[in-house]
């Protein structure tokens, strides 16, 4: 695919290339991922002026993301990327292999900098996810401020600088600048923009920003950092599609193609079978997804690979109120589980679900598609949805979105729908798209999809 920048994308590839410390502070949909390899690619092809890139990234980015915003574009062919996951034998057996490009999750950090010591190789790194770094006294920040001085050119991307406090600002304007613009330390620079006071008698301070800190420091970073954010920048419709790719593990992988090719699979509580096409269909969904119903609707736990994803998606929305919607009940009582504690979560039901999500009084609302269908105004409770199972009812979709995606509502429209790269869903999100005749739909991609497993 041909890729045709927007003018503020034009504009941040310019900085990118020119600059050799940069923040680009860009909201969701903004094509950070695009923008950064763009500017990879010209610093490595065109003016020879970077050798090795090392992106470090949430695990589940890592996975599929920048591989697959690569793959997608023609003037980014050349770029050869690797990604340095798994067992530590994997990982080094990564590192040995000649590339462009390589990518960590940010939990290896420390590791990548303890093998290397003195003798680090990247003289470029990208952090996807900035703000996952803002804490001055977490291992991985520690670990890359070490190494710091070894890199040469450095860019920073995240859409939630400071979603909660200008104290979170610090610790990654420090990577970028090296203590430059904001000080050295974070003592000196709550010093310059902070009040403090004791709240307990163990010494305990809390710290409030001063009356003109945000104007101040804004100023200072303001040559080095690119700040948009989708409602004022984004030149695309109001509805943006962003499909999230994930990579399963070996073994769920595994477990995926003995059931799609054999319809049967061996678990250690039993085997699970299936008689028929639509019902195959429907196992590989709820498969994808990280569980399984047996004939007994017993619920079967296979991975977390989807689930993972789900999370480190709501980690990069940083707060923003977010709609969920799942397929299977076994999807709803695992997301439940396994979402963080202090979250005000809300399954859809009533009508004061509806006014209390309105009022922005819940942070995720969980819906089935089936039960937010018609009548049902949402708008005001946020701009964010999160498919973390699809199903075949093409209208089911629409309406689902429309309730969100309406009249009144004031922000563009982000649809995230969690993704597995080969699986079943992948079917369902294409054939969504291609907008048929929802039981033909599923018939035409299941023979698709089994005369290429029997090839």
């Amino acid at each position: 695919m041909k890729y045709k920048p927007h003018n503020y994308q034009r504009y941040c590839i310019e900085r990118g290339i020119v600059q050799k410390e940069l923040g680009l502070f860009l909201g969701m949909g903004l094509g950070k991922t695009v923008i950064t390899l763009t500017i990879l690619n010209d610093l490595i092809y065109n003016r020879f002026q970077v050798s090795k890139v090392l992106i470090i990234a949430p695990k589940k980015v890592a996975e599929m993301t920048w591989n697959t915003e690569a793959e997608k574009w023609d003037h980014l062919t050349n770029l050869r990327i690797i990604s340095v996951l798994g067992s530590q034998i994997k990982r080094l057996r990564a590192l040995n292999t000649n590339a462009d490009i390589y990518i960590i999750n940010r939990e290896n950090v420390q590791w990548l900098v303890d093998h290397y010591k003195n003798m680090w190789p990247f003289d470029m790194v990208v952090i996807d996810e900035l703000s996952s770094f803002k804490n001055h006294q977490a291992k991985r920040f520690k670990a890359l401020k070490c190494v710091r001085p070894h890199i040469n050119r450095i860019i920073g991307l995240t859409g939630t600088p400071a979603p909660k406090s200008l104290m979170d600002l610090w610790a990654q304007i420090y990577l970028l600048d090296k203590g430059e613009r904001l000080h050295k330390t974070i003592g000196q620079f709550r010093a310059h923009y902070f009040d403090s006071y004791q709240v307990d008698s163990s010494g305990r301070h809390e710290y409030t920003a001063k009356n003109t800190a945000n104007e101040v420091i804004s100023d200072k970073i303001k040559d080095i950092c690119i700040s948009m954010n989708e409602q004022d920048y984004l030149e695309l419709p109001d509805l943006i599609d962003n499909p999230i790719w994930i990579k399963l593990d070996e073994k769920a992988e595994r477990q995926y193609k003995e059931l799609e090719k054999q319809m049967i699979l061996q678990l250690p509580e039993g085997d699970i079978s299936v008689t028929s096409g639509a019902a195959l269909s429907n196992k590989l969904l709820q498969l994808c997804n990280g569980a399984l119903y047996d004939e007994d609707r017993k619920v079967h736990h296979v991975h977390d690979c989807k689930m993972d994803a789900l999370l480190e998606t709501l980690e990069s929305l940083d707060g923003q109120s977010v709609m969920i919607f799942y397929s299977f009940q076994h999807d709803k009582e695992r997301i439940l589980k396994a979402l963080p504690k202090g979250l005000r979560v809300r399954e859809l039901k009533t009508i004061q679900d509806q006014e209390d999500w309105n009022n922005k009084e819940i942070d995720i609302l969980l819906a089935h598609p089936a039960s937010a269908g018609y009548g049902l105004n949402l708008q005001d409770g946020g701009n964010h949805m999160i498919w973390f199972g699809l199903n075949w009812s093409l209208e089911l979709y629409q309406q689902a979105i429309k309730r969100l995606h309406r009249q009144g509502q004031r922000q563009k429209v982000f649809i995230h729908q969690l993704l597995v790269k080969g699986g079943r869903d992948e079917d369902v999100a294409k054939a969504l798209v291609e907008k048929g005749d929802t039981q033909q739909m599923l018939m035409d991609s299941l023979k698709a999809r089994i005369e290429a497993v029997k090839k």
